[in-house]
């Protein structure tokens, strides 16, 4: 036992993980209890981790954990389980449930180890995959209001109340800007396209989320499309006031 211990730890330094990684699988049950334990653990563990088996390689992390809690080692194992789940995080498009349970561990770390000399990295992740799920709320809202454009009135009344969540969800979101114009431009289909009873009350909705756009984002790059947005909301206003006029 004593060599192969020996053995893994040199294949270990040299870098050979993958060798390494099937020797620790062989001795880490007979180390269970040893003081040599927790080293025999802690490299088993991040083995998985160098060779790329992330799944593995954060379950085991945890597993350490909860075997040495007091362990010098504590904060790079929590460090390296949640850059586990992190490696594990697919492209936005894809099914975000390992990017949240990533943002959990990368959390729980940054708070376990505030001072740790790997925050700065966790919290460099964690704002990587933060932005990736505003990007999937935000394409999602997105479709709503492309969709819209051809089935006016459930789409668009879908992609305000996604907008709205997005902007109240993600405050501080890089998306916010676009965002809000996305909203303005549905605001301004569904209202333009209502029947005359819900018609003013939609065109004034319209307004005031172009209103919300322009006061947070004066300079906005949306300026030209929004405006002639505007302008077609004014039309319709006028529209709506001279038939108004014409009905009394």
């Amino acid at each position: 036992m004593s060599r192969k211990y020996e053995y893994a730890q040199k294949l270990y330094d040299e870098g050979d993980f993958k060798r390494a990684n099937r020797l620790y699988e062989q001795i880490a049950p007979q180390f269970v209890g040893k003081p040599q334990g927790e080293r025999v653990m802690f490299f088993f563990a991040n083995s998985y981790f160098e060779i790329g088996d992330y799944n593995v390689a954060g379950y085991q992390f945890e597993r350490f954990l909860k075997s040495y809690p007091r362990s010098d080692k504590a904060a790079e194992a929590a460090f390296l389980g949640a850059k586990s789940y992190y490696m594990l995080s697919p492209k936005y498009s894809l099914d975000q449930t390992d990017t949240d349970k990533a943002l959990t561990k990368l959390q729980l770390f940054i708070n376990a180890y505030p001072e740790s000399e790997y925050t700065v990295e966790a919290n460099a992740m964690a704002r990587e995959l933060t932005t990736k799920k505003e990007q999937k709320a935000f394409e999602i809202a997105k479709q709503f209001v492309k969709l819209g454009e051809y089935f006016v009135l459930d789409y668009n009344l879908s992609g305000i109340a996604a907008l709205d969540n997005f902007v109240n969800d993600y405050p501080g979101s890089v998306y916010r800007e676009e965002a809000l114009f996305q909203k303005f431009r549905a605001a301004s289909n569904l209202a333009i396209n209502s029947t005359f009873r819900k018609r003013k009350e939609r065109l004034d909705e319209a307004v005031e989320a172009y209103n919300n756009l322009m006061k947070d984002y004066p300079e906005t790059e949306f300026a030209k499309d929004a405006e002639k947005l505007l302008e077609d909301i004014q039309e319709e206003l006028n529209k709506y006031t001279e038939l108004e006029n014409l009905a009394k």
